[in-house]
């Protein structure tokens, strides 16, 4: 049974806080960042797109490397993407949520009120639906694109418990652990979910309100489906850095107890090296709190994929700590490995894209 790749798209008002991401080099251009970051991983990079890449710091979007996979892999056909309320809509085919499980971006979290808990619930509904008629067999890549998505995973994951601050990556070069620390402090206790408050919760109920104080649309989908497609034997790549690993962990929240280690036994996270390399993250040490905190062992994988060799300046800007991760370009191309191909040749496919594009 061949692997499904899905897209999860959502947004933050949290992005909007100056200095918080890199996706995007401003507020307004993070509104298009999901959207352009779509149909770049859809459409490629010498295709007509609707929107436009927003500015960035320095690089290019990982989702070249994303596209550059599932092309060769001949997986472009079976990518699913699902908008949860992205500021923009893609110019590409995709699923668009009812509401209110795609009313738009969630509230920033520092105001412990990011989304409506109906809004939460009926995204933990539609994972249920969305995973009964699952083909028996099928494994799943989980991708994402949310910009601030790094800053709401560490309100996540600390109020669930996991003690996360400087262990969260993110898009910037240099993070910006003090910032968000403030915003997830602010957030937690407007909505009275401070550690201490926040352990008289049972674990589910907890992790539904600390969704709804602090979270966004995409973990909470993305957790459901975790919980639910493990729950049916299904193999599951969660392809991403410290997002992922708040996915994982409200996942595992979510489960009883007795499943906890059947859920961990079917999915991994799969980054970049990159993000193993950044010395402004620790994601081993993260998934490994994490482990401790619900009594199982996760799993994590890195793809081999550098750019050190390439002629592209932009493709050369990740091994400068620019761009790191995003779009599941780390699961996409840890996958290309799976498949018998070197991460070498996948660098020369992704220096021939920029190529191409740069001529068209």
């Amino acid at each position: 049974m061949e692997l499904t790749p899905l897209l999860l798209l959502a947004g933050t008002e949290t992005a909007a806080i100056e200095g918080i991401s890199a996706a995007g080099a401003s507020a307004p251009s993070r509104q298009f960042t999901a959207a352009a970051d779509a149909e770049l991983l859809l459409l490629g990079p010498a295709a007509p797109r609707v929107h436009a890449l927003p500015p960035l710091p320095a690089g290019v979007s990982p989702a070249l490397i994303g596209h550059v996979v599932l092309r060769e892999l001949e997986l472009l056909q079976r990518l699913q993407v699902i908008d949860l309320g992205a500021p923009v809509a893609p110019a590409v085919p995709h699923l668009r949520l009812p509401e209110p499980e795609s009313s738009g971006p969630a509230a920033c979290l520092s105001s412990g009120a990011a989304m409506p808990m109906l809004r939460v619930e009926r995204l933990l509904q539609r994972a249920d639906r969305f995973c009964q008629h699952w083909p028996a067999g099928s494994p799943v890549l989980v991708c994402e694109c949310v910009p601030g998505g790094t800053s709401t995973a560490l309100a996540v994951l600390e109020g669930l418990g996991i003690a996360a601050v400087g262990l969260v990556g993110g898009s910037l070069r240099q993070p910006v652990h003090g910032l968000k620390a403030q915003l997830v402090q602010r957030g937690l206790a407007a909505a009275g979910l401070q550690p201490q408050a926040a352990a008289a919760l049972a674990d589910p109920a907890r992790a539904r309100a600390v969704l709804a104080a602090v979270g966004d649309p995409m973990l909470a989908l993305a957790a459901g489906l975790c919980l639910n497609l493990a729950g049916q034997g299904h193999q599951l790549v969660l392809a991403g850095g410290s997002q992922m690993a708040a996915v994982l962990a409200l996942a595992l929240a979510l489960a009883p107890e007795a499943a906890r280690q059947h859920l961990a036994d079917h999915v991994q996270v799969v980054t970049t090296a990159w993000v193993l390399s950044d010395p402004g993250n620790d994601l081993g040490l993260l998934l490994a709190r994490i482990g401790q905190r619900w009594g199982v062992t996760p799993r994590l994988q890195a793809s081999g994929l550098r750019f050190g060799s390439c002629r592209s300046p932009a493709l050369r800007d990740y091994e400068r700590g620019f761009i790191k991760e995003g779009v599941g370009a780390g699961g996409l191309a840890w996958l290309w490995e799976q498949s018998g191909r070197s991460p070498e040749t996948l660098a020369a496919a992704c220096d021939r894209a920029m190529e191409s594009w740069a001529s068209g």
